[in-house]
């Protein structure tokens, strides 16, 4: 399962009649705040109407519920998603069923949370999960901090799609990124699957001055061809998938990540990418503090790293 997952969630959930007591409410908005708030994005069902919901009195929406949703909202983890049935939901068993026809459309990664009344609609269907029951389906027990896969161009694609898709800034952290040299030429296809979407995303690579194997003392001649190589491999491919691209180029740093505004990750190898399939490694989804702390790393501002040079494409 990606570092990043995306669900469903039924408006009954938030409501506080559809629970006990308000306080089993809050205790089951509680847990989902801390995984949606990390790891997660929620799919804002038929174009934000889902969301709209929650802007009425017609229901005793919990605050816990109000406040997760404004947090969504705000960090860019409500994700809309147009209308997959022709009937608008009546009730919250409809939003389950337009839940599960978008799946059909664009399967989710995690699944559709839903509280005991509507689970007992959608009994035999797996993606559909109760709240208060989240340990016993499949796709909620497979969550994980870190992740095993193939060194290959397919595999990062499929780990990152969300991000790449979703996050509104994405930095690449790899001290020897060039999109002309060996593993890394795939780099721009990876890139290309941010583009298409207004407004585009912010789009920065950080890498070191110098070139790999050589001294690290920052010479002209490096510089040009490092942006050399940046400008003839990338450019294309910004022009077509309207994204701009700022790269950083600094005195040296060793660790390489992805950071965006949803999901910070350990990748140890970089965007370096094999054809040998029994190449593995281990990305690690980064705390939300440390994910903040690595951002503010390669801010010029800082001062842990000197900044040598930058440019943008196209």
């Amino acid at each position: 399962m990606p570092l990043l997952a995306e669900y469903a969630i039924t408006p009954d959930v938030f409501d506080t009649t559809s629970y006990a007591s308000e306080e089993i409410c809050r205790l089951h908005l509680d847990r989902l705040r801390e995984v949606m708030l990390a790891e997660g994005l929620v799919r804002d069902l038929r174009d934000g109407e889902w969301r709209q919901l929650f802007a009425t009195n017609d229901r005793e929406w919990h605050r816990r519920g109000k406040e997760l949703i404004r947090k969504l909202a705000t960090q860019g983890r409500l994700i809309h998603f147009r209308p997959a049935s022709d009937e608008r939901p009546i009730d919250d068993s409809g939003w389950c069923a337009e839940a599960l026809a978008t799946h059909n459309l664009y399967p989710l990664t995690g699944g559709v949370i839903v509280t005991n009344r509507v689970k007992a609609v959608f009994e035999d269907e797996e993606l559909v999960a109760s709240v208060d029951r989240l340990p016993t389906a499949a796709w909620w027990t497979r969550r994980s901090p870190s992740v095993r896969l193939p060194r290959t161009l397919d595999a990062y694609k499929e780990h990152l799609e969300l991000v790449l898709h979703c996050a509104n800034s994405i930095s690449f952290i790899d001290p020897y990124l060039n999109p002309r040299r060996g593993g890394y030429q795939g780099f721009g296809r990876l890139l290309a699957m941010a583009g298409g979407r207004r407004p585009a995303p912010r789009i920065e690579v950080h890498r070191v001055c110098w070139e790999e194997a050589c001294d690290k003392r920052f010479r002209p001649e490096f510089r040009e061809r490092i942006e050399r190589n940046f400008r003839e491999a990338l450019e294309p491919i910004a022009r077509e998938s309207g994204l701009k691209i700022e790269v950083f180029l600094w005195d040296d740093f060793h660790d390489r990540y992805v950071i965006s505004n949803l999901i910070g990750i350990s990748v140890p190898y970089g965007f370096d990418t094999t054809t040998n399939p029994s190449a593995i490694t281990t990305w690690t989804r980064l705390s939300r503090d440390d994910r903040d702390d690595v951002q503010r790393e390669f801010d010029e501002s800082s001062g842990r790293h000197v900044l040598k040079d930058r440019f943008q494409i196209p």
